[in-house]
C-alpha cells in the first residue's frame, strides 16, 4: 500500500537511483517509527538526493525537495535533519528546494521573466536553504586578480551556538 516509491517523485517518470532509494527508505522508516514526526511526514516527498564530498574528508547528503513543500519541510527541519544524520551515521544532511532558472528573454521580446527565476535569485535562495535555520545578515564578495570570487557570508550572531 504505502511504499518508499511514494516518498520520491522524479520529473518525467525518471527512475530513482539507488542512493535516492535509500534516502526515501530512511524517510519512510522515520514516518513509520517516529510517532511525533508521523503526521508531518505523511504528505511530504522528495525530488532527488545527491551525496557530495565536503572539505575535511567528510560527506554531505543534499536532499532536493519540491518548492511547494519547502514551508512544510521547514516546520520539521531540525528534527528531520537530526534523525537523518543519525540514520546516515554522521553525514551532514541539507534540504534544498528545487528551483528553476529561466534564461534571459531575447532582445525585442515582450516576455518578462519573474525575479524568482533569475540565476542570482535562485542562487541566493539556495544559500538561504543551505544555512537554515540560521539567518544571513550580510555578504561580502571579494574578487581576486585572476577573476575568481570568494563570498563571505555573515550569519546571525544570536544563532552562533546552534549552527555548525
Amino acid at each position: 500500500m504505502f511504499t518508499t516509491r511514494k516518498k520520491i517523485q522524479k520529473d518525467k517518470d525518471a527512475e530513482p537511483t539507488e542512493f535516492e532509494e535509500t534516502v526515501a527508505q530512511a524517510l519512510f522508516d522515520l514516518e513509520n517509527s517516529n510517532s511525533d514526526l508521523k503526521s508531518e511526514l505523511k504528505d511530504l516527498f522528495i525530488n532527488s538526493a545527491v551525496q557530495i564530498d565536503v572539505a575535511g574528508n567528510r560527506k554531505a547528503i543534499v536532499i532536493y525537495v519540491p518548492y511547494r513543500l519547502r514551508k512544510s519541510y521547514r516546520k520539521v527541519h531540525l528534527r528531520l535533519v537530526r534523525e537523518l544524520e543519525k540514520k546516515f551515521s554522521g553525514k551532514d544532511v541539507v534540504l534544498l528546494a528545487t528551483r528553476r532558472i529561466v534564461r534571459p528573454p531575447k532582445k525585442g521580446s515582450a516576455v518578462q521573466r519573474p525575479r524568482s527565476r533569475t540565476l542570482t535569485a535562485v542562487h541566493e535562495a539556495m544559500l538561504e536553504d543551505l544555512v537554515y535555520p540560521a539567518e544571513i545578515v550580510g555578504k561580502r564578495t571579494r574578487y581576486r586578480i585572476d577573476g575568481s570570487k570568494i563570498s563571505k557570508i555573515f550569519l546571525d550572531p544570536k544563532e552562533r551556538n546552534n549552527t555548525e
